[in-house]
């Protein structure tokens, strides 16, 4: 009798645990408010590194993309 119960209390406990996980789902997107979005606006970095100057930061980006690349670092 005891093994009957524990093969029906398998797919039972399997069936419960299955039903609740879905229960912890949270929203993950932020709302809308007025067709725009209503959470924390991100700075970019040009903003806060580089007081807002789109161009010194990309020159920056570019200088250091070209030390990473190995061509332009040996000298053949």
């Amino acid at each position: 009798m005891k093994s009957l119960f524990r093969i029906a209390a398998l797919p039972l406990a399997l069936a419960v645990t299955l039903s609740l996980s879905g229960c912890l789902e949270a929203e993950q997107h932020p709302g809308w408010i007025k067709g725009e979005y209503a959470g924390k606006e991100d700075p970019r970095h040009y903003q806060t590194l580089f007081h807002n100057d789109k161009l010194s930061w990309h020159a920056a980006i570019t200088n250091r993309a070209n030390q990473q690349n190995e061509y332009n670092r040996a000298n053949p």
